[in-house]
């Protein structure tokens, strides 16, 4: 995620107004720039959802129109959002957080109403004007996005591998008693306990890349789009286990319940395998171009 300030770098340098404010007071007030969250059609109801969203720093959601399109947009102090201020903040854990949500939140509102195309986080312009040229100039690109995303929503898939689970799933049933094993020397206790160890690791790895195959299948006859994201880890993985798979599925909204009926067991009886299925969400994974058609799909 990276910061990127739209306009001329001299343009950035010059004077700001504030809106709304008195003309005695324009000089005093912090220059501003705009902060955007996502695009819609104009008349989708983005103009009656606005008012009621709060964005960074408090402050109030509003809208820029330009050529059918309108952007859900927020004023943010111009040093604090600049490229060197940006990258400050995203530096940061707790503000980079604090943006995150609020960006979400707004996206996410939007999206109950509507269909939107949600902007990356820190997309800046210098002001509305610039934010409605932009909407001017790559209106047929929103166009052709908007009514792809029309009546979809985007559902996350994760597959976990955890051997230390496989490792405590229940023994194979034997057909009787086990034959004393001959006594062994600590070395070679040892050493067949790391053997044992990385064979349950291999089998977990393998079982949960099976499971991951069989989730693309059974989701291709489901999804519109498929984008695989690379695997989490550390703080940003959820639960036990390692994320070996972290895909993002365009679902048409009628089917939402299917998918996640379709996917519900695809892990069951497998020690040491878990999905996680998460959303539906506003499409962020898709709001830029097709990415990775779902295996043995058609694109519509």
């Amino acid at each position: 995620m990276t910061s990127h300030l739209q306009g001329d770098e001299a343009t950035a340098a010059a004077p700001r107004q504030s809106l709304g404010l008195p003309a005695g007071q324009r000089e005093s007030a912090p220059p501003s720039s705009s902060y955007v969250y996502a695009i819609g059609r104009a008349g989708s109801g983005l103009d009656t959802a606005a008012p009621r969203l709060t964005g960074l720093r408090d402050g109030r959601v509003r809208t820029a129109s330009a050529d059918g399109l309108t952007a859900l947009v927020s004023s943010v102090p111009a040093d604090a959002f600049s490229e060197e201020g940006m990258k400050a903040q995203l530096e940061n854990l707790t503000e980079l957080e604090e943006i995150a949500r609020t960006h979400h939140t707004v996206v996410e509102a939007a999206h109950t109403g509507t269909t939107v195309l949600p902007m990356r986080l820190a997309t800046v312009y210098l002001d509305d004007a610039r934010v409605r040229s932009m909407l001017r100039e790559r209106g047929a690109e929103f166009d052709a996005l908007l009514s792809r995303l029309e009546g979809h929503a985007e559902l996350g898939v994760k597959v976990y591998a955890d051997p230390s689970a496989a490792a405590a799933g229940p023994a194979p049933a034997s057909d009787g008693p086990e034959p004393a094993a001959p006594p062994v020397s600590p070395g070679r206790a040892y050493l067949q306990q790391r053997r044992a160890q990385r064979r349950t690791q291999r089998d977990a790895y393998r079982a949960a890349g099976a499971v991951a195959d069989e989730v693309r299948e059974r989701a291709a006859a489901l999804a519109r789009d498929r984008v695989a994201h690379r695997p989490q880890q550390g703080e940003l993985a959820a639960g036990a286990g390692e994320n070996i798979a972290n895909e993002a599925y365009l679902v048409p909204t009628d089917r939402l319940r299917e998918f996640h009926r379709a996917l519900a067991n695809v892990a069951d009886g497998v020690p040491g395998v878990r999905i996680e299925v998460t959303g539906p969400w506003a499409p962020y994974s898709f709001a830029t171009a097709t990415a990775n058609p779902p295996t043995g799909s058609r694109s519509a």
